[in-house]
């Protein structure tokens, strides 16, 4: 049996209206019948893109929102149906690392005060001297100095008050640790230190992970299983090399195919899936397929008016998808959307060097486009008299202008 274990679990939130009397309208489907398994020891990543419910899903977890239906089972026990005191109590095991590292933190607490209430709440220590002890042990494993402890959150930077809120959750030696967002509001290289910590710490200390992000490249790097959310809805899962060697879900390889490769010659030759339409509300979901709207392989037959459900596909690829096996096959042939090559506009010229040491095919163009300029400011080509029409006569300045006679 797994250590964590979502079946058929639902999020909805109703939707009021009225002015004297509220009354219920219709429901956003936040979460609409998800199911997964995290193993002990295990990270497991969850990515979709923003309004999927991802972070609902892991507040669900945590009961920090109202679970609709379905069940969430933490070593054998059902925290959905936990009375709320109990719950409270068995809240330790669970803990979660926020998105934003400064909003998540008390400004009117110092570092102390804010790691040892959760301590003194569960009962963690004898006294607040063997509780700051504790306290500077984790602190001495996330990285910051001891003489953090009387100081505040504003008095950190952004990494820090992340490792603080790491912190926060290892005080009380939880079991799984939901990272949602962990790295995105970091700069490129602080966002790499966070990361190595949360594996270092997971080897050390045998924490699992559930981690949720939107960061393709991120999950890729720390997650052992990777699930893909669309609209509520889990459509893929599969380990994490397989799922990027072979996506087979429709909506997982439009995904995949945005990201940009930092190699010149693979950028050139891959292709990218463009979807038609916008996301549906998920105040009210398309029937059948969720994706099927925006799907390049729907079938209308069957898409438009069967859900389907997550099956395995073998070596523990799920997929959520009636023609799955024949799209993978190139039995059936694209019936919308459009695929075209990821070209990279302007950087013909460009040293592949460059591109490897940016990393990004965006900050290769910048480099190009300010060697341009350098190239165009520093040239010391006869600039034209003001009488004098310019080369290719396309346009005048301003002041050629002013003087030239009105055309008739």
């Amino acid at each position: 049996m797994s250590l964590l274990e979502l079946d058929g679990v639902k999020v909805h939130f109703p939707v009021k209206k009225g002015i004297l009397f509220d009354r219920t309208v219709g429901h956003v489907y936040a979460v609409d019948g998800v199911s997964l398994s995290v193993e002990a020891g295990q990270t497991y990543g969850l990515v979709g893109e923003s309004g999927c419910g991802k972070t609902t899903l892991g507040r669900a977890v945590l009961r920090l929102v109202d679970i609709t239906d379905g069940e969430v089972v933490l070593d054998g026990t059902d925290l959905a149906k936990l009375p709320e005191k109990e719950m409270r109590t068995f809240r330790r095991r669970l803990q979660m690392v926020f998105q934003d590292p400064l909003g998540s933190l008390n400004p009117r607490q110092n570092i102390e005060s804010i790691l040892s209430e959760g301590m003194a709440a569960h009962g963690i220590g004898a006294n607040q001297d063997e509780r700051r002890e504790k306290i500077k042990e984790i602190l001495a494993k996330v990285g910051l100095p001891t003489n953090a402890l009387s100081r505040y959150p504003h008095e950190f930077s952004g990494g820090q008050r992340q490792r603080i809120g790491i912190a926060r959750a290892l005080v009380l030696e939880p079991d799984v640790i939901i990272c949602d967002e962990p790295v995105s509001a970091l700069d490129v290289s602080i966002q790499a230190q966070v990361i190595n910590l949360l594996e270092e710490l997971q080897e050390s200390l045998g924490l699992t992970y559930l981690v949720i992000a939107h960061d393709l490249a991120v999950v890729r790097h720390i997650s052992d299983v990777i699930g893909v959310m669309y609209l509520g809805s889990l459509v893929e899962e599969a380990p994490s090399d397989a799922l990027y060697a072979e996506p087979k879900h429709p909506y997982t390889k439009a995904l995949m195919s945005a990201v940009p490769v930092p190699d010149p010659e693979v950028e050139d030759r891959r292709e990218r899936i463009l979807l038609v339409g916008d996301l549906p509300s998920p105040a009210n979901p398309p029937a059948g397929c969720r994706f099927h709207t925006r799907c390049p392989w729907k079938q209308d037959t069957l898409c438009a008016t069967k859900r389907p459900e997550l099956k395995d596909l073998g070596g523990g690829h799920k997929v959520a998808c009636h023609f799955a096996a024949e799209i993978a096959a190139g039995e059936i042939a694209r019936t919308s959307g459009e695929v075209v090559p990821a070209v990279r506009e302007g950087v013909e010229d460009v040293d592949p060097e460059v591109v490897a040491t940016s990393g990004s095919v965006a900050e290769a163009s910048e480099d190009a486009a300010e060697a341009a300029e350098d190239e165009a400011e520093t040239s010391e080509a006869p600039v034209p008299s003001p009488r004098e029409e310019p080369a290719g006569g396309v346009e005048d300045s301003a002041e050629n202008t002013s003087e030239a006679p009105a055309s008739k």
